[in-house]
């Protein structure tokens, strides 16, 4: 038996294992370093628990430097921040994603959490007291594994007919790059959530060409802001109301700023933005220009994309369209088949079953965390499940 010291000055035992396997952190190992696996690393930590972070690229916020450079965050500053480290002095409301990756890497050195970089999990198996890791620098073990690795880890672009013949250009929502990049282009967004009206947002200010929304469903959409008031400030009052009442309090207010979006073409959402949230895990809209652009006929609301040809875009209603870029804002998914696909957690989507404090009892340790999106954002959210795991798995070695 081998005792080491946790940042805290804790005591933590890593126990030898007789059939050679590597010896067992009697602690957590969290896989992914974001905002959900940083939160829940620094929750650990405080409570005492040995933890290590294993994050497989060779930077804090890998995915923010390479999302296009007019992102912006839609959930305010002061609910964005990480625990003891907040956005400095004179940051706009929304941040820029600059400004993300420095609150990312200030909160690790703040807080002198032990990150592994370059380290990827390739799977995960149980064995009956502990977790087995297989990672590309060999074996690791624990008592137990929190997954960070994010709901949005790869963007997903459905296979649509004729798409590799189309002369024009595909992209995903999170390769937009810089709006003045479409200035003078026809375009074309498929999907009408959150990263479809984020786009929008963008081109509104750029003087494209003609522009259409492919809408499957409409969205549960709320203005970035009313007046000089940032709407997402509201998100902790609407977070504590029963679903049912938050969906009416939200349906009020798009119908209230934005009037009838039926009237251009954009189809009613299956249900309320809140219920949508806990049902099929789908954020919130947020309209910051596109909506302006939708009523002055610069974006044309369309049907679903059926098929592509080679000079343009055929529609579900038999309709052609001739874009020049299409962007898909058709979401992304987790990738945690080959992790954790065999042991039966995941959803049709590779959605975990089961997120934050809760798990699954036969599967004793495995947690996962930022896996669902949140009425008070990614941030908030990483805080609240972060400690709320930290709190079960402290609670059980009592």
């Amino acid at each position: 038996m081998t005792t080491i010291k946790t940042r805290m000055g804790m005591e933590a035992e890593i126990s030898s294992d007789w059939t050679g396997e590597p010896a067992i952190l009697e602690g957590a190992i969290v896989i992914g370093a974001g905002a959900a696996g940083l939160a829940a690393a620094y929750a650990l930590i405080e409570a005492g628990i040995a933890t290590e972070i294993l994050e497989r690229e060779g930077r804090l916020a890998e995915p923010w430097h390479h999302r296009h450079e007019n992102l912006h965050l839609n959930t305010h500053r002061d609910l964005s921040t990480l625990p003891g480290v907040s956005f400095p002095q004179g940051t706009p409301a929304f941040p820029h994603r600059s400004a993300v990756i420095r609150l990312f890497n200030d909160f690790a050195q703040t807080h002198r959490l032990p990150i592994a970089f370059g380290v990827v999990v390739e799977e995960i198996d149980f064995r009956g007291d502990h977790w087995l890791l297989k990672t590309s620098t060999g074996p690791r073990a624990a008592r137990h594994v929190v997954i960070a690795t994010g709901r949005d880890r790869q963007p997903f672009v459905p296979a649509w007919k004729g798409m590799k013949d189309f002369s024009g250009k595909i992209v995903h929502s999170a390769h937009f790059g810089r709006a003045s990049d479409y200035a003078g282009t026809k375009v074309l967004v498929v999907g009408a959530g959150n990263s479809g009206f984020d786009a929008l947002n963008h081109l509104s200010g750029v003087e494209t060409g003609q522009m259409w929304l492919s809408a499957r469903n409409g969205p549960s959409l709320l203005p970035k802001r009313i007046g000089k008031i940032a709407v997402h400030r509201f998100s902790p009052v609407m977070a504590r109301l029963p679903a049912r009442l938050a969906d009416a309090v939200m349906a009020a207010t798009q119908r209230l700023v934005f009037g009838d979006l039926g009237k251009y073409g954009l189809p009613p959402a299956p249900s309320g933005g809140a219920s949508r949230l806990g049902s099929d895990y789908t954020a919130i809209a947020a309209d910051d220009g596109a909506v302006d652009a939708i009523k002055a006929g610069r974006i044309i609301v369309v049907p679903q994309v059926k098929e592509f040809r080679h000079d343009g875009v055929v529609l579900e209603s038999g309709q052609s369209i001739a874009p020049d870029i299409v962007i898909a804002a058709t979401g992304y998914r987790t990738g945690l088949e080959a992790m954790v696909g065999r042991l039966g957690v995941l959803d049709a989507k590779g959605v975990p079953l089961f997120n934050g404090p809760a798990n699954d009892p036969k599967l004793p340790g495995l947690w996962f965390t930022g896996m669902r999106p949140s009425i008070r954002g990614c941030f908030a959210n990483a805080r609240i499940q972060g400690a709320a795991i930290a709190g079960r798995i402290a609670k059980q070695r009592r």
